[in-house]
C-alpha cells in the first residue's frame, strides 16, 4: 500500500468537504492520509454513504463535520458516539442530496484497473452521479477489485492517481445457516413468486433463506437488488439467473468477487447507479418485482422501521422504502416485509415504532413471519389490523 499524501494535499482546498466511496470497496489505503489531513487543516468536512466495514485508521474527530446518508454497521458506533451525523435519506435522493446541500469538492475512490482505464470496482451506488458532476476524484489503484461496474471508466481530466494497493473489497463473511424460523420464511416467500419474477432481497440470514428456498423451488428468477451477496452465486451456478443480475453494491466473500470479476477482461458488469438501480419506474415495469425486506419492528397499521430499537440504531433507510414503493406498482409484483415474530424474546409487532417511519404501511402488500403470511393488499385500516395481529397470535 502506498499513498501519496502530498498529492492528496494538494486536491482539498482549505475548508473542503471530501466524500469517501462506500460499500466494501471503500478506499480504505486513504483513510490514514486523509485524517492526517483533517488533524492538520482542522476545517475539513467529510460526507460518507453505507459502510458495512470497520473504518479503521479513519479518525472521524478529526473533521468539523461529519455526516453520513445511510449508516452500515462500520458506522453504528460513530454516529451512535456523535461523531457522525446520519442524514434521514432513501438511497434514490443520495444523488440529488449530493448535487446540493451536501456537493463535495473532492471525491476519494478506490479504482480498478481495466483494460480502457480506471473503473469503479465492488460497488457504483450514489458515486457515479458524483463523478458526473464533475467533482475531480482522488484515486487509489487497486488491482484486487473486481471490475463489476457498468458504465463509462473514470473520466481521465477529471481523475488523480493518488496512490495504490492490493487490498481488495472488505470481505464480508456469509451468514450462519438460516434458522429453523428464517427457513419457514424463506419457504412462504418463494411460495408467493410468480413466474418470471424479478427477486429484490436483504442480506443477511433471512435473504439467504429465500434464496435457499428459490434453489429448492428450482424456477428462475431474475437478480435485482440493492446488493448482491454470495447466494447470487449459488443462484448462477444452479442456472436459476434469468438474465444479468442488477445491483449497486457487491457484499460478501472472495467467492463473490470472484465471480464477478470472472467474465473476461472487462469483468461481469452488474453494477448501476442508484439512479438505475432504485428508479421507480423501471422497478415496477415488467418482469414483476417482488421485494423482500426486514425490518426491525412493524405497527399494526404494517408500518416499518428498519433503523433501529430505541435503544441503538441499527440501520439506515437505504434502499428499503424505493424497493417496497416500487413493488406495490408492480403488476404481479409484492412488496413483502419478512421477519420473525419475536426478536430476543420481544414480540416484533408492536403498538408504537421506536424509531421514526423507514416505509409506509401503504407499501406493504404482504408480512411474512415463521407462523404464516399476512395478505394486506385491498384490506382496510381495520382489516389489516386484525390480519397482522392474528399473524402474531
Amino acid at each position: 500500500m502506498t499513498i501519496d499524501a502530498a498529492a492528496l494535499a494538494q486536491l482539498v482546498r482549505p475548508g473542503a468537504r471530501v466524500a469517501i466511496a462506500d460499500g466494501c470497496g471503500a478506499p480504505r489505503a486513504a483513510y490514514a492520509a486523509l485524517s492526517e489531513l483533517a488533524r492538520t487543516r482542522g476545517d475539513l468536512r467529510l460526507v460518507l454513504g453505507w459502510m458495512p466495514a470497520p473504518l479503521e485508521g479513519l479518525d472521524l474527530a478529526a473533521f468539523a463535520d461529519a455526516r453520513t446518508v445511510m449508516p452500515g454497521w462500520g458506522l453504528r458506533t460513530a454516529v451512535a458516539d456523535g461523531l457522525v451525523r446520519s442524514v434521514p435519506a432513501r438511497l434514490s435522493a443520495t444523488p440529488s442530496l449530493l448535487a446540493g446541500p451536501l456537493r463535495p469538492d473532492l471525491l476519494v475512490v478506490a479504482a480498478a484497473p481495466g483494460p480502457y482505464g480506471l473503473q469503479l470496482g465492488s460497488e457504483v451506488s450514489w458515486v457515479r452521479a458524483v463523478i458526473d458532476a464533475g467533482v475531480p476524484i482522488a484515486a487509489v489503484v487497486d488491482a484486487a477489485l473486481p471490475r463489476a461496474a457498468a458504465g463509462p471508466v473514470l473520466p481521465e481530466g477529471q481523475t488523480y492517481e493518488i496512490g495504490h494497493d492490493d487490498a481488495g473489497p472488505a470481505e464480508i463473511p456469509v451468514p450462519d445457516e438460516p434458522s429453523a424460523e428464517h427457513r419457514e420464511i424463506g419457504r412462504s416467500v418463494a411460495a408467493l413468486l410468480p413466474n418470471d419474477a424479478r427477486l429484490q432481497w436483504a442480506p443477511g440470514q433471512l435473504g439467504q433463506a429465500v434464496v435457499r428456498a428459490v434453489l429448492d423451488r428450482g424456477r428462475p428468477v431474475h437478480a435485482d437488488s440493492g446488493l448482491l451477496g454470495d447466494p447470487v452465486v449459488d443462484l448462477d451456478e444452479a442456472g436459476l439467473l434469468a438474465s444479468t443480475p442488477v445491483a449497486t453494491y457487491l457484499v460478501g466473500t472472495r467467492r463473490l468477487y470472484d465471480w464477478a470479476d470472472a467474465q473476461g477482461r472487462a469483468g461481469r458488469p452488474v453494477l448501476h447507479g442508484v439512479e438505475h438501480t432504485h428508479d421507480p419506474n423501471r422497478l415496477a415495469a415488467e418482469p414483476p418485482l417482488v421485494a423482500v425486506n426486514t425490518a426491525v419492528e412493524i405497527d399494526l397499521d404494517g408500518q416499518v422501521n428498519v433503523e433501529g430499537s430505541a435503544r441503538a440504531i441499527v440501520g439506515g433507510i437505504g434502499g428499503h422504502p424505493d424497493y417496497s414503493a416500487a413493488a406495490t406498482r408492480s403488476r404481479r409484483g409484492l412488496s413483502v416485509i419478512a421477519l420473525a415474530s419475536t426478536h430476543r424474546g420481544r414480540p416484533t409487532l408492536v403498538d408504537r415504532l421506536s424509531r421514526p417511519v423507514t416505509t409506509a404501511s401503504h407499501d406493504v402488500d404482504v408480512v411474512v413471519t415463521e407462523h404464516g403470511v399476512a395478505h394486506l393488499r385491498g384490506l382496510d385500516r381495520a382489516e389489516r389490523r386484525v390480519a397482522l395481529r392474528t399473524l402474531w397470535e
